[in-house]
Formats: structure tokens, C-alpha cells, sequence
């Protein structure tokens, strides 16, 4: 293995020294490939260049960008990146692989950029990516001819900023599950808080209690519709508005369960409330606030308490020990494998076990340290059960957790400011990255407003639809946590910048029935698998990259998928059609209807139809879950010449109970049933109540 000559390169950016390699070997593990490890000296910037042994490299370098705040250069190509493709994608698209921190280790700012944003937002990546061209000329033979760059959650946020601002080192950009954070080119001020309208899906969840089950009930396929049945006013008033902001209609069952959307919280609330004192004190004192006014939609899940810490609790603890297996514990062993997973802490006990924890609301509540070596160290709560509470916190506390925490310390338990948070964007309503219009009469805010605090600075600067190259947007339509109406920002935008000629540059594709998160990282609803309601979005990444591969260096552009846009929902044309994209369309009837009522021993008649957008190849796989198990043992035979299928079966159900018949459909964009990647997932679902 030949060693890598450093001295012909010269840094572009002058931010950053030297390239040096302090890893350079052969590895087995995802697939084979060569590991080159390093940084920039006088910087914390890091980099993780994989290429491939195996002769597949066809000219193409490929950089994903971790989510949330990034940090780590090790992601994708671990066991999280798995999920949506991670190294074997990257080789079977013909490529190499290129990770970075984005210049930051772990939760703690570079010393030397400080609160530089654009430092995070695109530099590092920048640098990182030349330098791998530099080393790919040496181990590959030749620099790569074309360079994408793509990432989802926080890397979408990202990696627009890197086509826009990268100064010509990529050529596409395909960011999926974005946010709406657009501004003008050039502002290289920090982004505005990011996602003040997740307090309002907290605040519905805190209300509702167990009517939260009744709303997710009347929504899911042959519900009633009407998820305000049942509810008190208050109740309705702010489910309402939670719809309005443009949470996803059908995906009502994680605000029974939120994930990143809690992160965030907790990554920035001690900061939120250090600068922006004047909203916390005047929730529970001034006139227009809920704390004042209606104090009894708050009072009765106050907690603010001394405690003592019983242990800490490490990854392992959670996801193994009898003590969490039950259903109470679902979302926090979730929770617990992601965070450890994602970030590598399976040595950090991300989580503690306290003493006399009262009922009431606990997420999102504050803990923090009174006595012992962590004194002063605040963190906030992920998720709990059996009074263990999983935790984050910003900037160094976010890297050591609980670490140095012992029995017996002492800590301050409160929600104090969770509770104000619930109703933050109500007095937050010039944010910018929802359409909070519902919020405002003639563009006057209903409620006392506060000044739109800076983001972190990780979180970089606005999006411009101002770019050379090409970007593809791909958003789901049941992201709880960037939700489809986040979908819309860069679109507008680059029409802003492009006029008539935005086709030349942009391109939107909706993936249907995609959480933010696959279904392999999110908890399942009682007596229903969710990989019956969710699909796992990992072969659309994947085939979008190929198509914008396509578009770049063939001038092939990628159909966008057709939708509408109203009261904060978006809505996907009925046929393959109409909606083009390259998803399969799929419907499921149970007596002819999305809904049917039959006796036990009953026959149901269960009809499935299928059907790709026009040249988009044919079903690959069609198949039926009955119970909810999620196994789908009832197959099809299809060979994937087919454009459309229809298929039906006849089923009787031996005991009372709500059954939800599911008909899941691949499509491949060659009709190739023996493929093991691209394989494009669809599903539908007709309700059956057998009495």
C-alpha cells in the first residue's frame, strides 16, 4: 500500500493549517475498503476518507453530512448510516466517501473559529473535500471527475449552504428531510432559532394526555377524520394550530413518541434561557401569557423539586436489564439505542436513575447538578421511565453527560421552562421557517412578541436559492420532525432567484408514507409493527443520488413529484400519473371500502392496486400484512415488467378486534426483482373492525 504524499497540497481556505493523516490502513467492515483519518492542524476539524479496493470507483466522490449538530466524522459509515445506504451505497454509485465533523468535535465550538458559522456550515466540509481529491489522485489514479455533497435533518441543513458557498467543490447538492430556514445570498449572520414550532406538538401531547390515542385512532385509515372529537376547547384550540403549522395529518402517533424533535430542546434551552430572560419571567407574570392568564392549563404538570441522584445509567444498562423491557420503557430504550448509536457513547452514562420522582410531565424537564464533581452541569431530559432520565445538554455538557455523577448527589428537578416552551411559538411567530399566518390578523401577531433568538452557531446560516450546480429536495410527507411544510422553502426560494429558469437548477421529490427516522429507529404503537404504517426511505436516498448523477453528468433532469399546498398540508396528486417522481402509488380496499365492519369468520375481500409513474420500470414486490405483525407473509408473483398491478384475496379473521390490512409494493426503475438495492417501498392500509 503505497503512502500518501502530503507535500503537493496547499490549503485553499486560510482558516485552516497543514493536512496531516494520523490513520492510514485496510478495512473490513462495512465493506472493504482503505481508511485514511486526519485533521487540519490548528483546528478541530477531522476527516474520514473511505475508498474503495474492489475497481468499483467511477470517477465520483460522495459526501454525506451528519444530522443535528454534526460533530463526528464517523456516522455513515457506521451502523446509523447503514439505514440510508452508508459506505456499500456509496460504492456501488461508482464513489468514495468523504466525512468531516464540519469542524467541531462533538457539542464544543473550535477554539479558534468560535462562533464563526460558517465554519460549520460549509468551510470545513470544503476543505476536507479538496483535500480528498488530492488523495484520491494518489490511491485511486485520478481525482474524482464529479462531487456530491447530501445529508438529511442537519446535514440538509448543510448541505445547501456547501453548493451555494463551496466555491465550485461540488457539483449537486441532494438534501432530504430540510428545513424552510431560506434567506437572502450572502447573510452570513447565524440562522434564527430553528424549529420553535416543535413546542407546539409537545404542547398538544402534554394536553391531550390518553385522548392523544383517540385523535391518533380517528385519523389513521378508515378513522373518522375528526380528531377534535372529544377534546375541550383548549385542547382543540391548539391541535388546530398544531395542523395549521403544518404538522403531517396521518403521523399522529409520534407526538405520542417525539425524538429529534426533543433534542433540539435540549441542545438549546440553557441558552434560550441565559439570553433571552425577559419570556421565561414574563410567561408566569405578565398578562398574554398562558402562565398568567390560564394558569390551570399549566399548574397541575408543574414540577420543580429538590432530589438525589439514586445511579448513573449507561446505553447498555437500558437496552438490556428486565427492568426497562416493559411497554412504559419503549421510547426511552428508542431513544437510548439511537443517541448511544449516533454519537458512540455506549462508555458515557447518558442517563441517571434519581430518588423520589414525583407524577406529572416529565419530558423535556431540567436536571441539574447541585453537589458532587458535575455541580453546575445542566442537562434536559430525552425521555424517562422507571425514574431514569435519558439526557442532553449543550456544548460541553452534552459530552460528558453524567459522567463523574455519584449516588447520593444532589440535583434540581423542574419543567419550569419546559412548560413556558409549550407555548413559545406562540410569542415567537416571526420565526421563519413555518407559515405562522394563523397566528396573526392583517400580519399582526395575536400574542406579546420576543425577539427570535440565534441558533446555534453549528446550525450555520440561512439558505439562498442562489447556487451554481444542481440540488435535488427530497422531503417526506409523514416527517414529524421537519415537517412537509418545511418541503416548500427552498423551492420558493430558488423561483425567487431563477425566475422561469428554477427547473435548471432545482428539483423536488416527495417520498410518501417517510418518517423522519426508518421504521428500524422508531418505536411501534401497541398491536401494530410500524413498518405497516412507515416505510424505510433508504432506497429513495439512494436512487436520488443516481438520478441526480443522471442529471449532472447526462443532463437527464429528475421528474419532480406533483402536490398542493393548504392550511399547512401538503397533498400528493391520486395517480402515478399525475404525481410522476419515481414512487409507487398504492391502494388498499377491504370490502370495497377503506373501511369495513364484518363478523368473526367473516370473509373480507382485500384488494390491493399498485401502479409506478410513466418510465419509471415496474413492481417488483407485492405483498399483504394482516395482523399487524409487520412479517407480510402474504406474497404476489410479479416479474417487474408490470407498470401496474391489481391483486386481491379473500380473508376471514378468527378473533374480535381492529385489524389493519396493508398492502406494501416495490418498484425498481428496471423492473429488476432480483435487486438488492433501489428497491423503492410504498405501502396502504384499509381498516377491518371485526366484531
Amino acid at each position: 500500500m503505497s503512502t500518501i504524499d502530503l507535500t503537493g497540497y496547499t490549503v485553499t481556505d486560510d482558516f485552516f493549517g497543514a493536512p496531516f493523516v494520523d490513520h492510514d490502513g485496510l478495512m473490513d467492515e462495512p465493506a472493504p475498503h482503505r481508511y485514511v483519518h486526519g485533521g487540519f492542524e490548528g483546528t478541530d476539524t477531522r476527516f474520514a476518507l473511505r475508498f474503495p479496493v474492489d475497481g468499483s470507483y467511477r470517477g465520483r466522490l460522495y459526501q454525506p453530512l451528519e444530522g443535528a449538530n454534526a460533530g463526528h466524522e464517523d456516522v455513515f459509515a457506521g451502523a446509523l448510516g447503514s439505514n440510508i445506504g452508508g459506505l456499500s451505497m456509496t460504492f456501488r454509485l461508482g464513489g468514495y466517501m468523504v466525512e468531516t465533523n464540519m469542524g467541531h468535535i462533538g457539542d464544543v465550538m473550535d477554539p479558534m473559529a468560535g462562533p464563526d458559522p460558517t465554519i460549520y456550515g460549509w468551510r470545513a466540509a470544503a476543505e476536507s473535500a479538496r483535500f480528498s481529491k488530492f488523495v484520491a489522485a494518489q490511491i485511486l489514479g485520478s481525482a474524482p471527475t464529479y462531487s456530491y455533497v447530501f445529508g438529511g435533518s442537519g446535514g440538509a441543513r448543510r448541505s445547501p449552504l456547501c453548493l451555494a458557498y463551496g466555491g465550485g467543490v461540488w457539483d449537486a447538492a441532494m438534501p432530504f428531510m430540510g428545513d424552510a430556514l431560506d434567506g437572502e445570498h450572502g447573510d452570513f449572520s447565524r440562522v434564527k432559532t430553528v424549529a420553535a414550532h416543535f413546542c407546539s406538538m409537545f404542547n398538544v401531547q402534554r394536553l391531550l394526555k390518553d385522548k392523544i390515542w383517540d385523535v391518533i385512532d380517528s385519523m389513521l385509515p378508515g378513522g373518522s377524520g375528526d380528531p377534535f372529537a372529544g377534546l375541550d376547547s383548549h385542547q382543540r384550540e391548539e391541535l388546530a394550530t398544531l395542523y395549521r403549522l403544518g404538522y403531517p395529518r396521518g403521523d399522529e402517533f409520534m407526538l405520542h413518541q417525539p425524538m429529534g424533535q426533543i433534542w433540539l430542546w435540549s441542545s438549546y434551552a440553557e441558552r434560550l434561557q441565559k439570553d433571552h430572560p425577559e419570556y421565561w419571567d414574563a410567561f408566569w407574570t405578565k398578562p398574554g401569557h398562558v402562565g398568567f392568564d390560564s394558569p390551570q392549563h399549566v399548574h397541575g404538570d408543574l414540577i420543580h423539586i429538590t432530589t438525589t441522584v439514586k445511579r448513573p445509567v449507561y446505553a447498555k444498562e437500558i437496552l438490556q436489564d428486565p427492568q426497562f423491557a416493559g411497554p412504559e420503557c419503549d421510547q426511552l430504550r428508542t431513544m437510548t439505542g439511537l443517541f448511544a448509536s449516533m454519537h458512540n457513547m455506549w462508555d458515557i452514562p447518558l442517563a441517571v436513575e434519581l430518588e423520589n420522582v414525583p407524577s406529572g410531565y416529565l419530558l423535556g424537564i431540567g436536571i441539574k447538578m447541585l453537589s458532587g464533581a458535575a455541580a453546575g452541569r445542566q442537562l434536559y431530559a430525552l425521555q424517562s421511565g422507571n425514574k431514569v432520565f435519558l439526557c442532553d445538554g449543550e456544548g460541553e455538557a452534552a459530552n460528558l453527560r453524567f459522567t463523574g455523577v455519584q449516588p447520593g448527589d444532589e440535583v434540581e428537578l423542574s419543567n419550569k421552562a419546559f412548560l413556558a416552551y409549550c407555548y413559545f411559538y406562540r410569542h415567537h411567530s416571526n420565526a421563519i421557517e413555518v407559515d405562522y399566518s394563523c397566528l396573526k390578523v392583517d400580519g399582526v401577531p395575536m400574542y406579546p412578541q420576543y425577539v427570535v433568538p440565534e441558533s446555534s452557531p453549528f446550525m450555520s446560516t440561512c439558505h439562498t436559492g442562489r447556487f451554481e450546480g444542481k440540488m435535488m429536495w427530497i422531503h417526506h410527507t409523514h416527517d414529524a420532525s421537519l415537517w412537509p411544510s418545511q418541503g416548500l422553502g427552498m423551492l420558493n426560494n430558488v423561483k425567487k432567484e431563477r425566475g422561469d429558469a428554477w427547473q435548471d437548477y432545482f428539483a423536488l421529490r416527495w417520498t410518501e408514507n417517510a418518517e423522519h427516522v426508518p421504521p428500524s429507529m422508531a418505536a411501534s404503537p401497541p398491536g401494530r409493527h410500524n413498518t405497516t404504517w412507515l416505510i424505510d426511505y433508504g432506497p429513495h436516498i439512494e436512487q436520488g443520488l443516481l438520478d441526480l448523477a443522471k442529471w449532472v453528468e447526462d443532463g437527464v433532469r429528475p421528474d419532480d413529484t406533483s402536490f398542493g399546498y393548504r392550511d399547512g398540508k401538503v397533498t400528493l396528486a391520486a395517480t402515478a400519473a399525475e404525481r410522476r417522481g419515481v414512487q409507487p402509488v398504492v391502494t388498499a380496499r377491504a370490502n370495497g371500502a377503506v373501511r369495513a365492519e364484518v363478523k368473526v369468520g367473516e370473509p373480507v375481500t382485500l384488494t390491493m392496486y399498485a401502479e409506478v409513474p410513466p418510465g419509471k420500470g415496474g413492481i417488483v414486490t407485492a405483498k399483504w400484512d394482516l395482523d399487524g405483525s409487520g412479517a407480510y407473509p402474504i406474497s404476489h408473483e410479479v416479474d417487474g415488467t408490470q407498470a401496474a398491478v391489481e391483486f386481491t384475496i379473500t380473508h376471514t379473521f378468527a378473533a374480535p378486534g381492529t385489524y389493519f390490512a396493508t398492502a406494501y409494493v416495490e418498484s425498481h426503475t428496471e423492473g429488476d426483482t432480483a435487486a438488492t438495492a433501489r428497491r423503492l417501498p410504498n405501502l396502504a392500509a384499509a381498516r377491518v373492525v371485526v366484531h
